[in-house]
């Protein structure tokens, strides 16, 4: 019989994968910028929180859930699938998680790439307005969630484990990418600005991504669960 995960164990996964997610997808930012890429670091970018996603989901699905994402465990909560205090506790670590990446981040990538995109930091792009941006956000974070409700969450799902949720956060940042740095989660977007001191337009990153999950997960529960 497979041993039940305790709360604390199920939080300390959830804040290594969000350091996976934060390390790898601002860190792929900074690269891009140290390599030169130009047009070729949305797709360098989109790989690679695509990726990170899919490898994190994989290994915390059977511990935590695989959440990943504050605005995913906020819409859990809403639904719920998840207690007040574990949403708590999953959302404090998730924030460690990223605050640790946006450290190492600062700690082992060269300066001067770095704060040229500020350590990865989700921005607005040139033109884009807040209330677009917090659209965007809304939007791409819906794609995620209803793909995480639908691969993860439906019992009649094929077992695909992060295989389709890392592809959401793919096609989300190829179309997204350049108009808010698509972060369609707090913790992505808060670990690279604490520890650089960028928050410009910190609120298109909280209520963005936060509305799209709760609106995705009470859509898929009552309309297609049902």
């Amino acid at each position: 019989m497979a041993k039940i995960a305790t709360l604390g164990q199920r939080a300390l996964v959830e804040a290594v994968g969000v350091f996976f997610l934060v390390f790898i997808g601002a860190g792929a930012v900074v690269a891009s910028q140290f390599a030169g890429l130009g047009g070729a670091s949305l797709l360098v970018i989109a790989f690679a929180n695509g990726i990170a996603l899919a490898l994190a989901v994989t290994f915390s699905m059977n511990i935590s859930g695989g959440h990943i994402n504050p605005a995913v465990t906020i819409a859990r909560w809403v639904n719920g699938a998840i207690r007040a205090k574990e949403a708590a506790v999953y959302i404090i670590f998730q924030l460690i998680g990223a605050v640790v990446a946006g450290i190492l981040l600062l700690a082992v990538y060269p300066a001067a790439s770095g704060i040229a995109v500020n350590y990865g930091v989700p921005a607005l792009g040139s033109g884009i307005s807040v209330i677009q941006g917090i659209a965007f956000e809304a939007i791409m974070t819906f794609i995620l969630v209803f793909t995480i409700m639908g691969t993860a969450i439906d019992k009649r799902a094929p077992r695909v484990a992060g295989f389709g949720i890392g592809l959401a956060v793919f096609i989300d940042v190829l179309a997204g990418g350049p108009f808010t740095g698509a972060a369609m989660n707090p913790a992505r977007w808060f670990g690279p600005a604490l520890a650089s001191g960028f928050f410009a337009n910190w609120y298109v990153y909280l209520i963005g991504p936060i509305v799209g999950a709760i609106v995705a997960a009470v859509i898929y529960k009552r309309l297609i669960l049902k």
